[in-house]
């Protein structure tokens, strides 16, 4: 009988790989994406503090519409860049997660880019 890969222990395989090439500093902090089948997620961390400065999701209060879609990962794009914005963050580092840069992944950061951040 032939196994089938998980796909989540093969895609944390992948992340922690990315995460030894990339690290966020105060200067140019990580941009960190995780998707769940329901929902989108979006951090901007300072990994020298180990300190989340910036979050946005598409649970939260305010988002209307379902979150599993690329037009819900576009909206928390820009949410996560206002909110950057106003605290003085303008360059990132993306982290993809492990996930391929496609779909809502790729939205999420097209989403950043317009709402003003650099990466």
């Amino acid at each position: 009988m032939v196994k089938r890969p998980d796909t989540n222990a093969q895609r944390l395989k992948r992340h922690k790989r990315i995460r030894a090439k990339i690290s966020g500093t105060p200067e140019r902090p990580r941009l960190n994406v995780f998707r769940s089948k329901q929902n989108i997620y979006a951090q901007i961390i300072d990994d020298v503090n180990g300190v989340t400065l910036v979050s946005a999701s598409s649970l939260e209060k305010d988002f209307e519409g379902f979150g599993g879609n690329a037009a819900a990962a576009r909206k928390v794009g820009k949410t996560v860049a206002e909110r950057a914005k106003a605290k003085g963050i303008d360059t990132v580092v993306f982290d993809r997660g492990g996930y391929l840069y496609h779909g809502r992944v790729k939205e999420l950061a097209e989403g950043a880019r317009e709402g003003g951040l650099e990466f």
